[in-house]
């Protein structure tokens, strides 16, 4: 099983952010309770090509916290216990900033 995936084209490798089912101090939180669908960026492809041929780079970089869409993206299992989604730049809705 490969242990790195380098995305080609304008693909990004994402890992979803698990939100905490705990508060700190200690209260439960509901299921239902509207969370971000977050993720942070593992890695990027190097981006696609335009009709003259140039290099169009992409827009994001490793280490961003992004915001996904609610369905989508290609799940990838590189090592046994981590699952990351493959998704197109363009499908990516923005870039959380703290």
């Amino acid at each position: 099983m490969a242990k790195r995936l380098l995305p080609s084209l304008n693909r990004v490798l994402v890992e979803k952010l698990v939100q905490p089912k705990k508060t700190a101090g200690g209260i439960l939180l509901p299921e239902t309770s509207k969370q971000l669908n977050a993720a942070k960026v593992v890695a990027v492809g190097p981006g696609e090509r335009d009709r003259e041929g140039k290099l169009i780079p992409v827009a994001l970089k490793e280490g961003d916290t992004v915001l996904l869409p609610e369905y989508g993206g290609t799940e990838v299992k590189l090592a046994a216990d981590k699952e990351y989604l493959l998704f197109r730049e363009h499908d990516i809705l923005g870039t959380l900033v703290d």
